[in-house]
């Protein structure tokens, strides 16, 4: 029993440095690249490279959620995707311009969908039925410590570092995360069949185009609508943070070290509302926390625009934190709401396969939000291009709040298993 428990201390641990490493290397290659690229390239490049990015996601979030179901060996994946990672920055940290960083930022989504998705399963099987918000919520708030430090670190050491001694940095913090992964325990069961090219294209076939019964689960709890919300949101949310590190510096007016201060106010609140909202979806339900956090996107989006009025920098950066604000507890909710929902209808053998589908969905929404707020800001400007972009996220709330059935059973109030 001891060891046991002990085991699974070690494995908790073993997690929240793997959300840590993973997100503060994320947070810290993104924040760097959109600033480099804000430097030297117009809003329709900046946006461009985060559409590659999410372009990456959607892509093989499918191939790596076939490959952990069809093994069984999610823990193999997590490690081998987790190196894949580091080693797309590696050629930054000796070399840079803005073709390959462009390329670079691509070939981490590859890597880095895959180990979104199959940890996210890892630590949901972990919760099991009963304590999975909470589960979640855990991990979660670690990966917004981790936020935190990466947001920092990005404002301090783009003053500090030369490029390529910022992405070395990016890349040793990568290699921090694959050996931590290493040491997490898989709670899901391995298979025995052989992972053959054949099987492999097959499994991706079915999940990028469904049939029968394999569609009918979108059906489930309308779960269908989840991942139509999800995309737009994530065109309004995705096609403001493409560019926001550029908007605080230059329309905004913030120095890169306020700016970078700026960015960690979401993780820091996220640290707490993450594991408190993982709770409280055990409480209340999934679809109340859903609702809200499609919401806002939209609303930070217009609160950003409003940063832009006040005649003091202190101002403007108090209302540009009062977003991020907004955005940690609106993402926090969504977060905790849309993964345990997944959970919650998910059979095991397919848990990867339609977390997978919910990176796909939100990276349809991340190729597609970067896009039009570069056009619209290269035609008109950044703020004009946020109050347009918001509605997108309005339009998710209100469709799933009419077509999404709550899926926890001990929910308060009503909960229908149905399919809708």
């Amino acid at each position: 029993m001891d060891r046991t428990l002990s085991a699974a201390r070690r494995s908790q641990v073993a997690l929240a440095l793997v959300a840590i490493s993973r997100v503060t290397a994320g947070a810290l290659f993104g924040t760097a690249i959109t600033v480099y690229l804000g430097r030297n390239a117009s809003p329709f490049v900046v946006t461009l490279s985060f559409a590659i990015y999410s372009l990456g996601l959607l892509l093989f979030a499918p191939v790596w959620g076939a490959v952990a179901d069809v093994t069984g060996r999610r823990k193999a994946v997590l490690v081998a995707t987790g190196l894949g990672a580091a080693l797309a920055v590696a050629p930054l940290a000796v070399t840079r311009s803005v073709p390959l960083e462009i390329a670079s930022r691509g070939l981490y989504a590859v890597f880095i969908t895959g180990f979104g998705s199959v940890v996210l399963t890892i630590v949901s099987e972990m919760g099991g039925d009963a304590d999975r918000g909470r589960s979640i919520g855990f991990y979660t708030s670690f990966q917004s410590g981790g936020d935190i430090v990466g947001r920092l670190l990005g404002g301090y050491l783009l003053g500090l570092l030369l490029p390529t001694q910022l992405y070395g940095v990016v890349v040793v913090i990568g290699l921090v995360t694959t050996v931590c992964a290493a040491l997490v325990t898989d709670p899901t069961t391995a298979r025995n069949g052989d992972l053959t090219a054949q099987r492999l294209w097959r499994d991706v076939r079915r999940r990028l185009y469904p049939t029968g019964d394999r569609r009918d689960l979108f059906r489930t709890n309308g779960l269908g609508w989840l991942y139509a919300g999800l995309t737009l949101r994530n065109m309004t949310q995705k096609g403001v943070s493409s560019v926001l590190a550029v908007y605080l510096v230059s329309d905004v007016a913030l120095s890169e070290f306020v700016m970078g201060a700026v960015l960690a106010v979401s993780p820091a609140v996220r640290v707490a509302a993450m594991y408190g909202l993982g709770r409280l979806s055990d409480v209340v339900g999934r679809k109340r926390l859903i609702v809200v956090g499609l919401c806002g996107a939209g609303l930070q989006a217009l609160v950003l625009v409003a940063a832009l009025l006040p005649g003091t920098a202190a101002a403007r950066a108090l209302v540009s934190g009062a977003a991020l604000v907004v955005h940690a507890l609106t993402f926090s909710a969504l977060t905790v709401g849309a993964v345990a929902f997944i959970g919650d209808v998910s059979p095991t053998d397919r848990e990867s396969e339609l977390m997978g589908y919910r990176s796909t969905a939100r990276g349809v929404g991340g190729v597609l939000g970067p896009l039009l707020v570069g056009a619209l800001a290269t035609v008109a400007d950044y703020g004009s291009a946020f109050v347009a972009i918001s509605v997108l996220s309005f339009v998710a709330a209100a469709l799933v709040a009419r077509r999404l059935v709550e899926s926890h059973a001990g929910a308060m109030g009503d909960a229908d298993p149905a399919s809708v």
